[in-house]
């Protein structure tokens, strides 16, 4: 695989010269590209880049992402292959982080699919409302899958279950493990390889895009692999546009405390400088913001909201704030006719959702960044 490397990689073994927590070929020539390692670094065990080294040990943010045309080569690989494949998707951005075409680049190989991040969800939830919501999401984008697992990877959450239902289909096959970015892809398979696996080297885990950038095979007893894929980057999601100092901000830890706003029609919620929700017409309602805790929320009129958003993004409403290194796209409207009798979610992809409460009909303007995904659905909860 070509990553525009001008350098020369390791001298050595195939199985000792890509990155144990990446998976990155490995070089030592240039500091600045991917896969660089000291060579004072080559005798350490595990073997890792100096970017996985600086993750783990420092939580430093790297910019180095995999290209987009090689990562689609790499899963379109996969339909070849006798594999079960796990696909990761994180259920604050279950409509973000879903791969769109999986179906065409896997073939025929079961599909299994893992809804991590439950622990999110507050206490009071109902989990077989959620399986069926999962069911009905995934049915209508068109994926097939053999089996849904709600899971916490953090939180060892319905992990028996997974680890049940992937003995079940994976029978002699390989583990493909595909998702999005800064879904928990590798918290989990770092879970699978303490149950599959007796090695005890870990994938590079951080709360930054990007983080694997090749394929890593994580052998198992059997003979077969665990094999980690590289974590797409969708730019459809806000977790991908912020500054990645900004990201702890937008990307919840804990479980999620619901925000609860009861608004007139020509009111407007901003949520931070990240995007904003104006309530164009309808009767007063109230409105369940499921976001990050970190994340402020500031209520005015519509009459006012374009001065405001002027004068004080950065300050009273960020992030991003006055100091960020990355410049948004411009906020563009979204459209939303709420139906009536019909409770329903407006998803701001990576950021969270607001919840629109009450029996009547609404229509509401979302502004995200442009190119964010604005999804209209039933509730989740």
């Amino acid at each position: 695989m070509n990553h525009d490397l001008e350098s020369t990689h390791l001298e050595s073994k195939d199985e000792d010269s890509h990155c144990e927590g990446c998976g990155v070929l490995l070089q030592t020539s240039d500091s600045g590209k991917i896969g660089y390692i000291p060579t004072s670094a080559l005798t350490r065990s595990p073997i890792v880049c100096q970017r996985c080294f600086r993750i783990k040990h420092y939580n430093e943010v790297s910019s180095a992402t995999l290209n987009q045309d090689d990562f689609l080569k790499m899963l379109g690989g996969i339909e070849s292959t006798n594999s079960l494949v796990v696909h990761i998707v994180d259920l604050f951005d279950f409509e973000g982080s879903l791969i769109a075409g999986l179906q065409r680049f896997v073939g025929n190989n079961p599909i299994l699919l893992a809804v991590n991040k439950i622990d999110l969800l507050p206490k009071v939830t109902n989990y077989n409302r959620i399986f069926n919501w999962i069911q009905m999401r995934t049915k209508e984008m068109g994926l097939k899958t053999v089996d849904i697992v709600l899971c916490s990877a953090k939180k060892n959450m319905g992990f028996d279950v997974l680890l049940h239902k992937i003995d079940l289909y994976r029978k002699d096959k390989d583990i493909y493990v595909v998702g999005a970015t800064n879904v928990g892809k590798s918290t989990l398979i770092n879970r699978l390889i303490k149950d599959y696996s007796d090695l005890e080297s870990e994938l590079t885990t951080s709360p930054y895009p990007g983080t694997t950038l090749d394929l890593v095979k994580i052998p198992l007893e059997d003979g077969r692999d665990i094999v980690d894929t590289p974590g797409i980057v969708y730019k459809h999601r806000m977790t991908e546009l912020v500054d990645k100092r900004e990201l702890a901000t937008i990307m919840p830890t804990t479980t999620l405390k619901p925000m609860v706003f009861q608004l007139n029609e020509n009111q407007t919620l901003f949520f931070g400088a990240l995007a904003r929700m104006d309530f164009i017409k309808g009767e007063r309602r109230s409105f369940t913001c499921y976001m990050a805790g970190a994340l402020q929320i500031h209520r005015t009129k519509l009459e006012r909201a374009d001065a405001l958003y002027a004068d004080h993004k950065g300050t009273l409403l960020q992030p991003p704030g006055a100091n960020s290194s990355v410049e948004l796209p411009a906020l563009v409207k979204h459209a939303v006719h709420i139906i009536k009798d019909q409770k329903t979610d407006v998803l701001i992809s990576g950021l969270g959702w607001i919840t629109v409460n009450g029996t009547t009909g609404a229509d509401l303007m979302i502004w995200a960044p442009k190119g964010v995904k604005v999804v209209v659905r039933p509730a989740l909860i």
